[in-house]
């Protein structure tokens, strides 16, 4: 980006706004057609939706277009996470192995491959439904140390507020979740600083 002091302070609140806009509208549509109840049973909420609304016809074309948000959404975690990964094996709290960049394409392939593995193995053993609490209460707690951070980097009274209300937010978010998941991602998160602790004592 060419001015990126001015770009990015734009598409964000646009992008947030956007897809809060989706979710609103898509939230709404399905209350209004299940109710509360129909969508608290749901297993499918947006195909029974459409099946309920009177086109079955559009239940394929749901399903698809739920199937690729998936693997969007997939894709981008992917990505990100194996750049941590990459960053942490530069930094020696990983094997180094996965810091490994490819001379041609300039992707860690390394870290890639393992992180898609995992995923893999997850989703074919795991219940997906404590994989999205247990990555969810991880998820929130991350956006809590950033916006604990970015206290400390707020000008004035405008960013810290800022700061403070995504902190509350984050945390309120994450113990709001079912207590099996804030229990294991907060056990993972102990052992994490106790291995964190342990090494930086070594060294």
């Amino acid at each position: 980006m060419r001015d990126p002091a001015r770009t990015i302070p734009r598409a964000v609140p646009l992008a947030l706004g956007i897809a809060l806009a989706v979710y609103v509208c898509v939230a709404v549509a399905v209350l209004s057609v299940l109710g509360a109840d129909g969508l608290g049973r749901a297993a499918a909420p947006l195909a029974d939706a459409v099946r309920a609304a009177g086109v079955p016809a559009l239940v394929p074309v749901v399903r698809v277009g739920a199937a690729v948000a998936a693997l969007g959404s997939l894709l981008a975690l992917v990505l990100g996470v194996s750049r941590t990964v990459l960053a942490m094996a530069r930094d020696g709290h990983l094997p180094g192995t996965l810091a490994a960049v490819h001379p041609r394409f300039q992707v860690p392939h390394r870290a890639e491959l393992a992180v898609g593995a995992v995923v893999a193995v997850l989703a074919a053993t795991a219940d997906l439904r404590g994989a999205i609490g247990f990555s969810s209460f991880g998820v929130l707690v991350y956006y809590a140390i950033a916006n604990a951070s970015a206290w400390t980097l707020g000008p004035g009274r405008g960013g810290r507020l800022l700061a403070a209300c995504g902190l509350a937010g984050c945390l309120l978010l994450a113990f709001a979740l079912p207590p099996s998941s804030v229990v294991a991602g907060s056990a993972v998160l102990a052992v994490g600083a106790v291995a964190y602790a342990v090494r930086l004592r070594r060294r």
